[in-house]
This record gives structure tokens, C-alpha cells and sequence, in this order.
């Protein structure tokens, strides 16, 4: 199970800058509160992908670490399954923008990371390769990190992170870096493992086409303070065409707009 409850959430730091000598009049000073997000509500089904989009530095990373455990919330809570978040959990994996992969460990190893628990040598080879072949992988077992490519990289922090069987798969920009190509494969194989696997997916993205094509539903943050400005469920069918769907296609000139770009689809 992987539903999340987001009540009345919101985050605030401390301003850490120095205000140099002649800005005394400076808006923010040493140790005034930044607020970064706002009243946050949110209600996340078990099995949706939601694609977070928003300007930069508006806090949707923030938002994602703290479902994830990593940070606490100033006001508000969040509560996954029923329970509230205290910390990080196995149950809750995240995919960070750069690779997490370790470098002194090759492609088998590193996915099998996560099957540790399991006694038999015989098992968890067979699991690894499972879980390596699902992201076609297969004939790099034995590779380390830095024979890889940007997008096999990629694929296996996948298979690493599917490998732990998480409630919720938590990816933070995971296509940042890739060229186009790998870009729209990497982008294809989320989709066909979310519709496999159909775990709670979160993901950050500053790409609309990602979002509309990959989400169950989107959601899009303001500028700081951070409010949510449009939460959508996207009932298309798949596999989704702009120039199929004329009201995919308006949405997306909508959601350009809504961002601040003037884009003629």
C-alpha cells in the first residue's frame, strides 16, 4: 500500500546571510524566517503517479524529502498508510537527481542491495537478475558505474530501487543529464514498469510533456511561498499523443501559460 495524506503542510527556514554593512534596510536579515511552503493539502491515491511541476526553487524537492523522511515539516503533517512520518523508511525509496549507485560496486551488486534479507545465495541471484532484466540491463551484471552510460546508470537505480519492493517510488528529476534519446526511453520505461508494478510513484519534473505523457495526475506548485495552483487528474488514455488528442494538446498550451511561457502547440 502507498497512499499519502498531505494536511496543512508547510516549511520554513532560517535566512542564514549575512547582511553586509549599508543593508540595514534589507528585506530578509540574519535569522528572519524564509517561508518555502504553504498550507500544502494534498490526497494521493494507492498505485498514481503524480508528476510535480513548478518553477525553480519553488520547493518541490523540499516537498519530496519531506514525504520522504528526510526533512521535517515546520507546520502540518504527513501520514503514509495512516502512519505519520518520522524518518526514512525502506518502504519509501528515493531516486535522487544524480546517480546514487556505488562506484566500487558493480550493476549486480548494487541491486542486490536490497535483497540482502534473503538467506539463499541461489534466491537472491535469481531476484537480481529479475529485477535486471526488467530494466534490460541484462550482460552489464558485472559492470561497474563508470561503464555505463547517463541511462544505464539510470536503469539500474531502477532495478535497485525496485529490488527493496517499496510501498512508494519517490524520483527527484531522475531524467536531469540525459540526452534526448535516453531522455524518451528512460521516460517509455517508467511508464511500462508503473503499469506493471502500479506502486505509488511521485515524481519531480520541469518538463510538461514528461508529466502529461508519464501521470495518473499532475500537480503544480506556485512561487514561494509554494500553494499547490492546480491539481488534475489526467484521464487520457495511453500510450498519449499531442497530436491525437486535442485536449491533451490544449492542456498542455494551458499548463505552458500557467507556467509563464507563451507556447503555440
Amino acid at each position: 500500500m502507498g497512499s499519502i495524506l498531505i494536511d496543512q503542510l508547510s516549511k520554513t527556514y532560517a535566512n542564514r546571510r549575512k547582511v553586509p554593512r549599508g543593508e540595514e534596510d534589507a528585506i530578509l536579515c540574519k535569522g528572519d524566517r524564509i517561508s518555502v511552503l504553504l498550507d500544502i493539502d494534498l490526497d494521493i491515491r494507492d498505485g498514481e503517479m503524480v508528476c510535480f511541476l513548478g518553477p525553480s526553487g519553488c520547493g518541490k524537492s523540499t516537498l519530496l524529502r519531506i514525504i520522504a523522511g528526510f526533512e521535517a515539516p515546520s507546520e502540518g503533517h504527513v501520514n503514509i498508510n495512516g502512519q505519520p512520518v518520522t524518518g526514512p523508511s525502506a518502504d519509501h525509496i528515493f531516486v535522487f537527481q544524480h546517480s546514487g549507485l556505488f562506484p566500487w560496486m558493480t550493476v549486480s551488486e548494487n541491486v542486490g542491495l536490497g535483497l540482502r534479507h534473503l538467506k539463499s545465495h541461489r534466491d537472491r541471484q535469481e531476484q537480481v537478475q529479475e529485477f535486471i532484466d526488467m530494466v534490460e540491463l541484462d550482460g552489464f551484471e558485472q559492470h561497474y558505474p563508470r561503464q555505463l552510460s547517463g541511462g544505464m546508470q539510470r536503469r539500474a537505480e531502477l532495478a535497485r530501487a525496485l529490488a527493496v519492493n517499496p510501498d512508494i517510488m519517490i524520483m527527484d528529476e531522475p531524467f536531469s543529464g540525459l540526452d534526448f534519446l535516453t531522455h524518451m526511453k528512460m521516460r517509455e520505461e517508467v511508464v511500462n514498469m508503473h503499469a506493471f508494478i502500479r506502486k505509488t510513484i511521485l515524481l519531480v519534473t520541469h518538463n510538461i510533456d514528461d508529466a502529461l505523457i508519464m501521470g495518473d495526475r499532475i500537480v503544480i506548485l506556485g512561487n514561494c511561498p509554494t500553494r499547490v495552483v492546480m491539481d488534475r487528474t489526467l484521464d487520457f488514455p495511453r500510450p498519449r499523443d499531442f497530436e491525437k488528442s486535442p485536449d491533451l494538446s490544449r492542456l498542455r498550451s494551458e499548463l505552458f501559460l500557467l507556467l509563464g511561457v507563451n507556447y503555440a502547440v
